[in-house]
């Protein structure tokens, strides 16, 4: 899918992801908190600890955080086209956090302890910045003397993709709250996913657009976790 440079409404596309997203959300309450829980013990063989189910409040919070998150940078801040496939594509990218938490969450009954408040406070770090970032650059891209300049301010000096950096931090907080080492997994997919394939295609797409400028940006700001890689 051709991605970026292409901008639209994407109306309906948006309505699609949105109602996915939706059904997706009732199905993690359903696992969490009602029957859903005792049919994945009984046909998939996944454990329902039905003690402590703070994880499982942490987890659905985290899940009405996202998709909040979702519905408004769709809304307000992406301006690009979306194709049909990703309407699809993306919606399917969230069932592994709203539904694959839910699940790998079933087992756990430990308390909450150390690790799970550093958890969260990872989750809500991850958030800002994701969202933050986006939110300074379309308020920059809203005054027309950086019309077709390269926005390298904000959160994105740290970072050519800080928002990338955002969303690994968001997903390794996800894990963690569930106690599963399974969980690890997808964090680690999301970090390879954007280091060697999102990011370096968003990276040639920037170069191509804006030349030299890009280049020395690319110079100075690390890709992907600031100071680092």
């Amino acid at each position: 899918m051709d991605l970026y440079g292409h901008k639209s409404g994407s109306i309906p596309q948006k309505i699609v992801i949105h109602l996915i997203e939706i059904i997706l959300l009732w199905i993690s309450y359903w696992i969490l908190f009602q029957n859903g829980g005792a049919w994945c013990e009984q046909h998939l063989f996944i454990h329902n600890a039905t003690k402590e189910l703070d994880r499982r409040v942490i987890i659905f919070a985290f899940n009405i955080i996202i998709f909040l998150r979702l519905a408004y940078m769709m809304i307000f801040l992406l301006k690009r086209k979306i194709p049909w496939e990703e309407s699809i594509s993306v919606p399917l990218a969230f069932a592994v956090y709203f539904i694959g938490y839910s699940l790998f969450v079933l087992p756990t009954s430990k308390s909450f302890g150390g690790l799970d408040y550093f958890a969260v406070a990872l989750f809500l770090t991850g958030c800002v910045l994701n969202s933050g970032s986006e939110l300074l650059r379309d308020k920059w891209k809203k005054n027309d003397e950086n019309k077709g300049k390269i926005y390298t301010q904000g959160l994105f000096k740290y970072s050519r993709h800080i928002n990338y950096f955002g969303d690994i931090l968001w997903v390794t907080a996800y894990a963690l709250i569930s106690k599963n080492w399974f969980a690890l997994t997808i964090p680690v997919f999301i970090f390879c996913f954007f280091a060697f394939y999102n990011a370096p295609k968003l990276d040639n797409y920037l170069k191509a657009k804006y030349d030299k400028d890009y280049d020395e940006y690319a110079k100075k700001v690390k890709m992907l976790i600031p100071f680092i890689y």
